[in-house]
């Protein structure tokens, strides 16, 4: 009952919940300011300004940094002014000890750039919290299912987006929406407890819940990892893995996550582990997975995020950093992550220079790649119309 009520509330399409004025500097809690410089309008035969027309005048290098979200560990975003006056799409927080001033260094750099950040984090609960300190504890998916009625989830991660947007955080990279009943998350299981259930039904309504509550309090929800770690071989951070095989998915392991769809989930993150039947390598970079299964077979037409491409299960199958990026935007990605493992060696690359080597890279090769027609100039243009979309950015406001 609680499903169908949900469902039929949904629109398809997901802002953040404020938007300051097209001629203020963004805020903490409205991270969705228009620029409104003519300089990124485009016109058409008619005079008339059109969202893709505005793109196309861009830079391609400026396009490409849209595509970009850059880590920033323990949410020091300050020392990261380098790689923000480059232009990236976003900003993902890592580690668990957040700045009391999170807020303030968020608006600090939200006017270093020309469009508003998505600013990110993992506030799933339980296990996986990069802003306790800074919003609460929360339960973990698995406790809450066992514990709660669905409208106390989502209760729950209403306030959690309140409390997320009010330091300056307006994107939660949750709920998982993976099937799982195993003992993680471990290096073996990245699910276990954060997985709402072992079964796909309950998994579905209270993932559906849950980003129903972050909907409801101004944060754009994430659901991943499309299509499905549960059951998988290995945790993709530190080796490949493999998922069960396609056949039989549809009802189970991707239940959640058609299930989320219809409800309008605004953004969903592509694992890294291969599906057998499906793809030949990551999911993150293959076409079949997104393209074919999550935007034709599902119908989904929001933002498409990576998984980390720094997890080892990209570098098993051969791809560096910038390959990968090239690799996931060619497949349809939007955004590319990288950073996130949090592994010893990744977590050395965090520093402020690395993550700006790192960047630049990743943005000199998708530039590249366009120049050598092996990227389509159409694809990223796409990409970049579905990263303000979901920042609710419109370049031909008046």
């Amino acid at each position: 009952m609680y499903l169908t009520v949900a469902l039929a509330a949904c629109s398809t399409t997901a802002k953040p919940a404020a938007t300051a004025s097209p001629r203020t500097a963004p805020t903490a809690t409205a991270g969705t300011a228009l620029p409104t410089t003519t300089t990124t309008r485009g016109q058409t035969a008619a005079g008339h300004c059109t969202e893709a027309g505005a793109v196309e005048r861009w830079s391609l290098e400026r396009r490409a940094a849209q595509l970009l979200v850059i880590p920033a560990l323990d949410g020091r975003i300050t020392p990261l002014g380098g790689t923000l006056a480059s232009g990236p799409g976003g900003v993902l927080f890592l580690g668990t000890s957040p700045p009391t001033d999170l807020a303030q260094q968020v608006n600090a750099a939200n006017r270093l750039v020309s469009t508003p950040l998505l600013v990110m984090a993992d506030e799933e609960g339980g296990a996986v919290q990069r802003l306790a300190g800074a919003v609460g504890n929360i339960p973990s998916a698995r406790q809450m299912a066992a514990t709660m009625t669905l409208a106390q989830v989502q209760t729950t991660a209403a306030q959690t987006a309140q409390r997320m947007r009010a330091v300056g955080v307006n994107m939660n990279l949750a709920p998982v929406l993976d099937v799982d009943g195993g003992n993680g998350p471990n290096s073996r299981d990245a699910d276990g407890s954060r997985s709402f259930s072992a079964d796909p039904a309950t998994a579905a309504r209270y993932g559906v819940a849950f980003l129903e509550g972050l909907r409801q309090g101004g944060v754009v929800a994430v659901v991943k990892h499309f299509p499905g770690l549960g059951g998988a071989t290995a945790n993709t951070d530190y080796g490949p893995a493999n998922t069960p095989p396609l056949s039989g998915r549809d009802s189970q392991a991707m239940l959640p996550f058609r299930l989320a769809v219809q409800a309008g989930v605004p953004a969903v993150m592509v694992a890294n582990a291969t599906v057998p039947g499906l793809t030949t390598g990551p999911a993150s970079l293959s076409a079949a997975a997104i393209q074919t299964l999550l935007r034709g077979q599902l119908g989904f037409h929001g933002l498409v995020l990576t998984d980390s491409l720094s997890a080892a299960a990209i570098t098993a199958a051969g791809y560096d950093l910038a390959k990968a990026s090239v690799a996931a935007v060619s497949a349809g990605t939007d955004m590319v992550l990288f950073g996130s493992t949090l592994t010893p060696a990744q977590t050395l690359l965090l520093s402020p220079a690395n993550v700006k080597v790192s960047a630049d890279q990743i943005v000199t090769a998708l530039v590249s790649a366009v120049k050598a027609g092996t990227l389509p100039v159409d694809r990223l243009n796409e990409a970049v119309l579905h990263v303000l979309g979901a920042k609710g950015v419109h370049l031909c406001a008046p």
